[in-house]
């Protein structure tokens, strides 16, 4: 799966995670981008994402998904 193709299965992952129908991700998209993403939502996203991906993130991982990029690579190691 490349890059691409999982930035665009997070599209509406995000989008439903924040409420936010017209949010636009990319691999520079970072907590700071958007308001709301405190540490309960950064959870709720984890767990969202590692349903749809069928994978689990480690603690240590999940410290440091703090851009959309960092978690697009995760994924596409976990997955490949």
């Amino acid at each position: 799966m490349s890059n691409n193709d999982i930035l665009g299965l997070l599209q509406p992952i995000f989008r439903q995670v924040f409420n936010e129908q017209l949010l636009q991700i990319s691999l520079e998209f970072d907590s700071s981008m958007i308001e709301g993403w405190d540490s309960i939502m950064h959870i709720n996203l984890i767990v969202a994402i590692e349903e749809r991906f069928n994978i689990i993130f480690t603690t240590e991982e999940i410290g440091n998904l703090i851009c959309v990029g960092s978690i697009v690579d995760l994924i596409e190691r976990k997955t490949s």
